[in-house]
């Protein structure tokens, strides 16, 4: 045979020239049976239904990569400004039932599996949840990215392809209990590999200097100890419009794959060891950083996540521009979602003065025109500071270049208010101390052309409080983005019949307007209308009660109020003052206090990082105490509490269409801006709140008349402070000294005695941050409110009607609009599907 060794192959471009896949029922039959019989070797006797959601989401799946392809193609031709979504997490759940609803193929692809037998509600429960997040910040960024595809903007997102997801929760008596959530065990039909993209990144080592070949004294990095990030991209659909954009996942890999010669000495641990260290970079999401090896960890992958995605756009543009950098800033903005990806301002600097070496004035100004920052927290100690220590041992030269930025910048301070150290002092990026820190979120700002948060208020105490000394030197640079969600997942995905009424009665274009949804104000005197918006509420709660009774265990009465509240625990979010709430109910139960009583049934959920103690000892409190009330005959039907267990992008999707209540009671000023509130309310769910993040604009929307407010405000938290004392608010309230009292005599915990007391001490301490006993009042009677409301059934479907009708506001699609034209400025770009 000839040696073919050294002969080029290359496809003729006749190998473009195919017909485009059938969107109809047969194509996908067709495409289906290829799939399930010889690529995965299944037949008529296999009952896992895996295989065949893999053979469905493969089929749609090359419908994905054909518009996929013409979107890079179109992007290509337009040479047009893109902008970068950095994010660490993309909590993008379930791709399958989001594909076949963008891709407008959900009728033929049901049509086609129910032919051959298959029912694909079963499918779609084979799919794992994507473990690429954690909570409503992962999720936000899933919801951004769809609205991008959706309004045709060139947006490619960034993130990190996690082999571990978060960890499934399990429930042990009571306790919370982490089990590894590997949701890549499988593999991921949804993702494309693309090693001819990968990065190198470095680690450890120590710079110096030289003189380039102009005789230009310049610093590099030497000795480093190398990993290699590798690109998985994944397809991300406009809703029915040709666009697919692509989401980019980097996972951490070895320089080599081990050290031949060690191997072949006998000393095989050694040799894959530093195949395995560089792997565990992108193995779990959100390490857990209680101790300095946890740290490290966190710190490496952001940068892996920094440097990887900006040596990538830097890659694109030289092979589209060569090195000629003066349009870089017109062409390109990267968006920095929270503190986490902030190093990204010392990396570019460093790729454009080391790599490519310009100077610091010209690097400086195309950094600063090209990043933009979004803040998401009000809680000084969620904001990101590394030890100036490990930075200088894990990342010499940016800790060098972090330095310069400070100088120049203090430089700029003094300037503006000479003399005043103070300020110099907190506005530093170096915090001094015994243990110098760089404070991150201050090199975002400083760094950046934009800054943001993400509700009203919260962009309001950015400025006066949180970034005071930056808005007073930078008034430009700040503003505001209201969070939203996108509709196509959290109403017409998840709730399609309530989906399929509004659109049979004021027609579809909701579905990429969401201002459309106004229009059902109309029909609230619509009798007809309200009953069939009650039976598909009602059929949404008897799919959840099923559900719950599956998952874990608890017979739900379908008549009652669904009073629900799902997040992160957290003592901010004041679960604990739910489940004070509980107490009470089930103490003017025991007490006979049930005149013009309503059925309640209270679900609550969320998971606790696994290092917060007083978190975990929450969710084993909300399991105690239901395992009382759910078990005592007395109480029976008249009030249930459950603890959803293991919550997640996928279980939401049936939480929310059922919900009646929505349960956004954290301390006024402390949520950011919450989207979970959004989700329930577009599906027609009334809001208990506090006057916190976006509940403000929330109630602002819906009126006052359809929003149960209560509780302490901003100020009033504010002006508290100090001088606050629980033990006044218990000695004036029968109702608290009631709930107290059982809480300490142990009623709940009779057999573990003192296992609640560190709650217990928490709430009743003058110096509780979340005043959760201040409050308890107004809650109580804002609850009172609740059930005079709901025992009016056509007036509580009325309020629900409006809460969707009002939810127009809340749309990522609107928030993305706002970003793009006051931030971005991209132009849409058209994709011919």
């Amino acid at each position: 045979m000839p040696n073919n060794r050294f002969k080029k192959s290359h496809p003729k471009p006749a190998i473009t020239k195919i017909a485009k896949l059938g969107m109809d029922k047969k194509s996908f039959q067709q495409d289906f049976k290829h799939y399930y019989l010889h690529r995965l070797g299944r037949d008529e006797n296999c009952r896992s239904p895996y295989y065949a959601y893999t053979a469905s989401a493969l089929s749609l799946s090359d419908r994905l990569i054909e518009r996929w392809k013409s979107t890079y193609n179109t992007y290509r031709k337009n040479d047009c400004k893109k902008a970068y979504y950095l994010s660490m997490e993309f909590l993008i759940g379930r791709s399958m039932s989001n594909a076949m609803l963008n891709l407008g193929v959900e009728d033929p692809l049901r049509k086609a599996l129910y032919e051959l037998g298959l029912d694909i509600e079963e499918l779609e429960d084979a799919e794992p949840d994507a473990g690429l997040g954690n909570g409503g910040l992962g999720r936000l960024a899933a919801c951004f990215i769809d609205s991008c595809a959706t309004l045709e903007l060139p947006v490619v997102g960034y993130g990190l392809r996690y082999e571990y997801g978060m960890f499934k929760q399990l429930i042990e008596n009571g306790y919370q209990v982490e089990e590894p959530d590997h949701w890549l065990k499988n593999g991921n039909v949804w993702e494309l590999e693309r090693p001819e993209y990968t990065q190198r990144i470095k680690f450890w080592g120590h710079t110096e200097n030289y003189v380039d070949e102009q005789g230009t004294t310049r610093t590099r990095w030497v000795n480093s100890h190398d990993i290699l990030a590798v690109p998985f991209d994944m397809p991300v659909p406009g809703f029915k419009n040709g666009t697919v954009n692509t989401l980019r996942l980097w996972k951490a890999t070895a320089t080599e794959e081990f050290d031949l010669d060690e191997f072949n000495a006998g000393e095989y641990a050694e040799a894959v060891a530093k195949k395995n260290n560089a792997e565990n970079i992108t193995m779990v999401l959100y390490p857990n950083d209680a101790n300095e090896n946890g740290k490290a960890l966190r710190l490496q992958q952001q940068y892996l996540l920094a440097s990887a995605s900006l040596q990538d756009v830097i890659a694109n543009w030289i092979g589209r521009h060569g090195t000629d950098f003066s349009r870089f800033a017109e062409k390109n903005c990267f968006q920095l979602n929270d503190t986490h990806p902030s190093i990204s301002v010392a990396e570019l600097m460093r790729l454009l003065i080391d790599e490519h070496q310009l100077e610091w004035d010209e690097a400086w100004e195309i950094t600063t025109q090209t990043m933009a920052y979004t803040n998401h927290t009000l809680l000084p100690e969620a904001l990101e500071k590394w030890s100036v220590g490990l930075m200088q041992h894990m990342l010499p030269r940016l800790m060098e270049i972090i330095f310069e930025i400070n100088a120049r910048f203090m430089a700029q301070v003094s300037a503006k208010w000479p003399g005043d150290f103070d300020r110099m002092r907190r506005m530093s990026i170096i915090e001094e101390g015994h243990d110098k820190q760089v404070r991150m979120a201050f090199l975002a700002i400083v760094g950046s052309f934009s800054v943001n948060g993400v509700a009203e208020l919260h962009s309001k105490l950015l400025k006066e409080g949180l970034f005071k000394d930056f808005y007073e030197l930078w008034p430009e640079k700040f503003n505001n983005k209201t969070n939203g969600v996108t509709p196509r997942r959290w109403l017409a995905g998840c709730n399609p019949e309530l989906a399929a009424l509004i659109s049979k009665h004021i027609g579809d274009k909701w579905l990429t307007d969401l201002s459309q949804l106004d229009k059902l104000k109309s029909y609230t005197e619509d009798a007809k209308f309200r009953k069939q918006w009650r039976e598909i509420k009602q059929a949404n709660k008897q799919r959840l009660a099923e559900y719950a009774l599956h998952e874990q265990g608890v017979k739900l009465n379908t008549d009652a109020l669904f009073d629900i509240q799902v997040k992160r625990i957290h003592e901010y979010k004041r679960q604990l003052l739910n489940v004070l709430h509980v107490i009470h109910l089930y103490n003017r139960i025991k007490s006979g206090d049930t005149q013009n009583w309503v059925n309640r049934c209270v679900l609550i959920g969320g998971k606790a990082a696994p290092g917060y103690a007083m978190a975990k000892k929450t969710i084993k409190l909300i399991n105690n105490v239901a395992d009382v009330i759910n078990n005592d005959p007395e109480v029976g039907d008249k009030l249930k509490l459950v603890f959803m267990s293991n919550y997640r992008v996928s279980a939401m999707e049936k939480i929310c269409p059922a919900a009646d209540l929505s349960e956004q009671i954290s301390t006024a000023g402390k949520e950011a801006s919450g989207t979970g509130n959004m989700k329930f309310m577009m599906n027609g769910a009334l809001t208990i709140g506090t006057l916190d993040g976006a509940n403000i604009e929330i109630r602002e929307e819906v009126g006052d008349e359809n929003f149960f407010l209560f509780g302490l405000t901003e100020e009033e938290v504010e002006a508290l402070r100090g001088h606050y004392n629980p033990q006044t608010y218990i000695e004036q309230d029968e109702d608290l000294q009631a709930v107290m009292q059982l809480l300490e005599c142990g009623h709940f915990n009779q057999f573990e005695p003192g296992i609640f007391d560190d709650i217990i001490s928490a709430v009743k301490s003058p110096a509780d941050p979340w005043m959760t006993i201040a409050d308890f009042r107004s809650f109580v009677d804002a609850q009172r409110r609740v059930e005079q409301a709901f025992l009016k059934q056509e007036d509580w479907t009325r309020m629900s009607i409006l809460n969707t009708a009002s939810s127009g506001k809340f749309s990522t699609d609107r928030t993305i609009s706002e970003y793009n034209d006051e931030i971005w400025k991209l132009d849409a770009v058209n994709v011919s599907s």
